[in-house]
């Protein structure tokens, strides 16, 4: 089933239960007032909003037209937002633009930090930022959102509790990175609001390209109406949501509503940095890859991070071309206070 958050003047929105083909709503705000309501009390509630959902698909109950315009994230806002960063490639060519040396342990134990949780935007919402400095970039990922999960959970403990999942925006400010990083206590103001897809999918809506731990389709990335990323979210994957589930709950229980994101999806191309689109390859998810390679093949990057007025969509679609998450589209605008 596909749920969504409808914005209705509250701080956490309604939910509702959407058709597969994301025509069209029925509220099930009478089942659970919220989304994370529902996932408080989700082995008895998500019954109920399965045989909602198909009762929408046959048009057996009261439904309204679904805009994507009108959803929030479906989260507005969570207890915890921790985004790994399952794409090696991704961090050795960042790094690289830093200038910082990539350690052989981040092969083998996951990147992770803790991100702001309590204000993300919606999938339509403008980017507001107050300067272009800054390196205003998109993160193309894809999240998940789990179930309670114990403290030391297993591998199949943290599979299990897997109960949607959905496509992220992680707004990144390239231009204040090195500093943080540099004080040695991470990511604060270079990592402000995020952006979730209109509706958050159940893994059994994803079929075949979803295998339990990654999803095996390309992520669409446009900016300014061009292709800009289409990478494999299930290539080049070195760490799957188990494994970034069971790391985030080593030392701590996740409670029902985390969000766990995949970091940008990044793919290689011959084992060596991917082409951009228009040269034949996949492209890229984020602005900061292509400027990395830029460097290495010229000595300077020539992409500019993004500025006010530019545009970036984010969309995941199935074999048959139909959208499944629905699209986050955000334009850039300057914030005045």
């Amino acid at each position: 089933m596909k749920l969504a958050t409808l914005k209705d003047g509250t701080r956490d929105g309604r939910l509702a239960v959407v058709s597969r083909d994301l025509t069209r709503y029925a509220d099930a705000s009478f089942l659970a007032p919220t989304l994370q309501g529902a996932l408080d009390d989700w082995k008895r509630i998500a019954p109920h909003l399965e045989a909602l959902a198909e009762s929408l698909e046959h048009g057996s109950v009261p439904a309204e037209r679904f805009h994507e315009h009108d959803a929030h994230s479906p989260l507005p806002r969570a207890f915890q937002w921790a985004d790994g960063s399952a794409y090696v490639n991704h961090v050795e060519l960042v790094r690289k633009a830093r200038n910082a040396e990539m350690p052989a342990s981040f092969w083998t134990d996951p990147l992770m930090y803790q991100g702001g949780s309590d204000a993300f935007l919606a999938p339509r919402d403008p980017i507001l930022m107050a300067d272009e400095a800054w390196g205003i970039d998109m993160e193309g990922e894809v999240a998940v959102i789990v179930d309670d999960v114990p403290m030391g959970a297993s591998l199949d403990e943290a599979r299990a509790a897997i109960r949607l999942v959905m496509l992220v925006n992680d707004v990144s400010l390239r231009g204040l990175i090195p500093a943080e990083l540099g004080k040695g206590f991470g990511f604060f103001q270079s990592k402000p609001s995020s952006a979730f897809s209109p509706v958050a999918v159940t893994p059994d809506e994803l079929g075949a390209a979803w295998d339990g731990g990654k999803l095996a389709l390309p992520l669409w990335v446009d900016l300014n109406g061009k292709p800009f990323g289409r990478a494999d979210a299930g290539t080049d994957m070195t760490f799957d949501f188990p494994t970034l589930i069971a790391h985030a709950a080593k030392t701590r229980p996740l409670s029902a509503g985390a969000i766990i994101g995949s970091g940008t999806v990044s793919n290689k191309l011959d084992d060596g940095p991917g082409k951009p689109v228009e040269a034949g390859g996949v492209g890229y998810s984020c602005i900061a890859e292509i400027r990395m390679i830029e460097t290495i093949e010229t000595g300077a990057p020539k992409t500019p991070f993004m500025r006010f007025g530019d545009t970036v969509r984010i969309e995941m679609k199935d074999a048959s071309g139909h959208s499944i998450f629905g699209a986050i589209e955000q334009t850039v605008e300057k914030y005045r206070p």
